[in-house]
């Protein structure tokens, strides 16, 4: 039996102001007169191969073991933003990772920020004790496991566990696996300065922690922007750990959460420069492209329908009706809305170049597997949407048009909706306008450029998939404590090219939050929108934006669908009644 024993941080009050230096180790390089001669060059050459293979580095017909993994994840980033899935938005380092890569397109996240990274990190779904909290002692992270076979780790942006909760253990990213840490540890925070107080109209709090390891960071510099810090981190982690990595020693395991594009709308003046007039034609105009766009480049059926939009249904709190563009009353703030939106997004891709650079810098690009992906579908919330005096102390907040420091906003239901196209609804929902999202993978040599599979995935598979490709044995105790063993599946065969197998996209896949639910098995969903309060069921195969209900032409397969969905929550803990997390 595999067991699994963990040092235990000083979980005292974080200490404000105080700080931990990162270090930037000298990265070794062969002498340049290596390369003038040949003789010895190749000497060399045929030395370094060996080592990688005696490493465990493989050809491509076989699993490689041991590769260096990047883990990128966006924050409420829509399924069409990005240019290589139907965007407008010029995001071209992600452009030329799905180009050398391979591209999913039913790929699934969790439906909103917290249960997508409990999942992704655990390889369980949600278990819902203590108050909704999912972060549980029985439960191993992917940085845990990893390091059971020497992995390097680090943890960069949003951590998004609660830091503050009197009665419960306080969990920072170097409590569980992670040797390093830079970010906001709860939900958002101000871009241009994380230590400036929410708006009354939000929600009213002080600033969120934000950690470096285990100390408070309060003062920002005046040139900080959040998106450009979490990236010069992953690089500064890339250029420490590439030694041990280069050596087969020590590979490392960096996870990249950016918060952008997550309101606030934040974004430096030069690149909402670049995006001016490009939402003039309004959100049906946009849909249309982006939906031709998807056709076009593969990534949906021909024959699929852009969806239209759902109507309100209750007051529940992410539940909108949606102003026709005609009817905008202020089209200046509404164009810029999504006009920031763009370039935060813009603005992370060209983090992620950087980040690609410092790869190929630090000659461990080739053994590099780089995943990206989002946490949930485009957001459309509004904290002034149903409540007067809301949309008054917004209104007074935000004197200036969206984007510098000073203003506090969000895109909204239309522009939420408008960034899953052509799908339903958006994040919070169980449509795929909100579970649905683009996932890229790249990794040169191992990965065949340009692929698009459709194989169907959730993020409670990459546990076993980075488990499979570190050759880790799965521990069956954390300090002691039995965990829980993983839910989801490796999909190392389908980064090898393999066609996915009926078994593997035939297996079920669940959901439930915020009164929202979904089952997928196959080609068939299940779909219960809490306002609706009832079932609907959809051929994805040939219905994929979930226009055409045929549960009363297939009953039993809804019956047998909703019985394993009753399993499901009960196995989980999901609450039947109510519309909490």
């Amino acid at each position: 039996m595999l067991v699994i024993h963990l040092q235990q941080r000083d979980q005292s009050p974080l200490s404000p102001g105080t700080t931990d230096e990162p270090t930037n180790p000298l990265i070794k390089q062969f002498p340049i007169s290596w390369l003038l001669c040949p003789l010895l060059f190749q000497v060399a050459l045929s030395v370094y191969v060996s080592a990688a293979d005696s490493e465990g580095t493989k050809n491509k017909g076989d699993v490689p073991l041991r590769p260096n993994i990047i883990l990128i994840l966006a924050d409420d980033l829509g399924f069409s933003d990005i240019g290589c899935y139907g965007g407008e938005i010029d995001t071209p380092n992600l452009d030329r990772l799905a180009a050398e890569g391979m591209r999913f397109t039913q790929f699934y996240n969790g439906g909103v920020c917290r249960t997508t990274r409990a999942t992704l990190l655990t390889g369980v779904h949600p278990r819902r004790r203590n108050r909704a909290r999912l972060l549980h002692p029985d439960m191993l992270t992917t940085a845990e496991v990893l390091k059971t076979v020497g992995y390097q780790t680090s943890l960069t942006g949003k951590w998004h566990f609660p830091q503050n909760d009197i009665g419960f253990p306080v969990y920072r990213p170097t409590d569980r696996g992670f040797d390093e840490y830079f970010g906001i540890a709860n939900g958002c925070c101000n871009y241009f300065n994380p230590a400036k107080a929410f708006p009354n109209f939000d929600k009213g709090l002080p600033p969120l922690p934000f950690l470096h390891n285990q100390s408070e960071l309060t003062e920002f510099p005046d040139d900080f922007y959040a998106t450009d810090a979490f990236t010069n981190h992953a690089i500064e982690q890339i250029d420490a750990f590439s030694p041990g990595a280069k050596t087969g020693d020590a590979p490392f395991f960096i996870h990249l959460c950016y918060t952008a594009p997550h309101y606030p709308l934040h974004a430096k003046p030069e690149d909402i420069a670049k995006y001016k007039g490009h939402y003039d034609a309004g959100y049906e105009a946009i849909r249309k492209t982006r939906h031709k766009r998807l056709i076009d480049l593969g990534l949906i059926d021909t024959a699929t329908k852009l969806s239209e939009d759902d109507p309100q249904l209750g007051d529940f709190r992410y539940d909108y009706a949606m102003t026709a563009w005609e009817n905008v009353e202020n089209l200046d703030r509404e164009k810029r809305r999504m006009e920031v939106y763009a370039a935060m997004v813009d603005s992370m891709d060209q983090g992620i170049g950087k980040v690609m650079s410092a790869l190929e810098r630090n000659e461990v690009a080739d053994n590099t597997l780089v995943i990206f992906l989002s946490d949930n579908g485009g957001c459309a919330s509004h904290a002034g949407y149903s409540d007067e005096d809301q949309r008054r102390k917004h209104a007074e907040y935000n004197q200036e048009l969206p984007g510098s420091v000073d203003t506090f906003d969000y895109v909204g239901p239309e522009w939420g909706w408008v960034q899953n196209s052509p799908f339903r609804r958006y994040k919070v929902w169980t449509y795929e306008g909100g579970i649905a999202t683009p996932m890229i993978a790249h990794w040169p040599g191992h990965i065949d450029a340009g692929k698009i599979t459709p194989a169907i995935g959730h993020v409670v598979d990459f546990m076993p998939t980075f488990t499979e490709l570190s050759g880790a044995e799965y521990p069956n105790q954390r300090n002691g404590v039995d965990v829980l063993k993983p839910e989801g599946e490796s999909f190392v065969s389908v980064l090898k090219g393999e066609a996915p197998s009926e078994a593997s996209n035939s297996r079920y896949h669940f959901w439930g939050l915020y009164g929202n639910r979904a089952v997928r098995q196959g080609k068939w969903k299940m779909v219960w929108g809490t306002t609706a309060r009832k079932w609907e069921l959809y051929n994805l195969k040939v219905d994929r934006t979930e226009t055409m209900d045929v549960i009363k032409k297939h009953p039993n397969q809804a019956r047998r669908m909703e019985q394993a969905w009753l399993r499901w929550a009960k196995e989980t803990g999901y609450p039947l009644k109510g519309n909490g997390l």
